[in-house]
């Protein structure tokens, strides 16, 4: 009953081979920002999250920073 209740989904899901380890791996990035930021209020969090999920590359704004940031 529930594989029938749920074929259209499986049919979906072996059509597009899409799964959610790329909304874990997100979900785990904005967990890191929320520990991060913890204390200092949501404008922070906000911050840390664009900041640890936006892959930038500072050493352009920020020429003299050692590589190892």
């Amino acid at each position: 009953k529930m594989i029938k209740r749920h074929w259209s989904g499986i049919l979906q899901w072996k059509l597009s081979s899409i799964n959610n380890g790329i909304l874990e791996g997100l979900n785990s990035v904005i967990q890191a920002a929320k520990r991060k930021a913890r204390g200092y209020g949501k404008k922070h969090f906000k911050t840390m999250a664009y900041l640890l999920s936006g892959k930038l590359d500072l050493n352009r704004v920020n020429g003299f920073l050692p590589t190892c940031f």
